[in-house]
């Protein structure tokens, strides 16, 4: 890997990772496609780079965030604690077994467009929107439900935006709502992924990984900037019917490029 490879892996997070498209399988193919060997280097840039989308989410929705920090804290952590007890125990599993399984991801991509077009077609009728501040809004008993869909999202391919968003609005929460709701969540899971991952994998990383760590981070921050701001204005006057479509057409499309390579 090098640094026009770190920039490129780096715009890929950033763009796939708020999207309902899989942010995991997107990364492990580009990678694929600039001929870049996976090895516990490249799975662990897969996580860390992700503090790059962390940060992101933290610059944009600080105030709400920090505005009632003895409500947000308390529904963050209750919709976080299945995926952090879920990623504790199957962490190596998840790591060295799931992770670069073209076909599992495959599957993953086609089948959760399926899932989301059969989704919005069912909830056609869109919930009311509300005004009423997002944390205040949703309950701890929503909070932990949204996080059990959320945890999900640890087979690769199927994308922790989507499952919190689906599950957010099968629970009756406004569309702009879980969405804000979900990229809020992504800040202490995607956090502890990265953070259980350099405890275990940074004292094995050269100089030179550092840097193209960074180079990821950077990229991948200022990408997911644009990315959340435009999905906030998108989800406001469109469903994820045409993600579900891109879902489709990307894994039948990998499915074809693994065959014929």
């Amino acid at each position: 890997m090098n640094l026009l490879h770190a920039i490129i892996l780096g715009i890929v997070e950033g763009l796939s990772e708020f999207l309902p498209i899989s942010s995991t399988a997107h990364l492990d193919f580009a990678r694929q496609m600039l001929g870049i060997l996976s090895n516990d280097f490249t799975k662990s840039f897969e996580i860390i780079i992700q503090l790059g989308a962390i940060l992101a989410v933290a610059v944009i929705y600080w105030k709400k965030i920090t505005s009632n920090l003895k409500i947000s804290v308390p529904k963050l952590a209750v919709a976080f604690a299945p995926t952090a007890i879920l990623g504790l125990i199957f962490y190596k599993i998840i790591k060295y077994y799931l992770l670069g399984n073209d076909w599992l991801m495959i599957c993953m991509l086609v089948l959760g467009g399926v899932g989301l077009i059969i989704f919005e077609k069912w909830h056609a009728k869109k919930t009311a929107a509300s005004t009423a501040p997002i944390l205040d809004s949703i309950s701890y008993k929503q909070a932990f439900l949204v996080g059990c869909a959320q945890s999900v999202a640890m087979v690769p391919g199927v994308s922790r935006s989507a499952a919190t968003i689906i599950g957010g609005l099968a629970l009756g929460i406004s569309r702009e709502q879980i969405v804000e709701f979900s990229f809020m969540l992504a800040i202490p899971t995607m956090a502890a992924a990265t953070g259980l991952d350099l405890i275990k994998s940074a004292h094995d990383f050269s100089q030179q990984q550092y840097l193209l760590l960074a180079v990821g981070f950077i990229s991948c921050f200022i990408v997911a900037i644009i990315i959340i701001k435009w999905f906030i204005g998108y989800i406001r006057h469109h469903n994820f019917i045409g993600f579900g479509w891109y879902r489709i057409i990307a894994g039948l499309a990998l499915a074809a490029w693994i065959f014929l390579r």
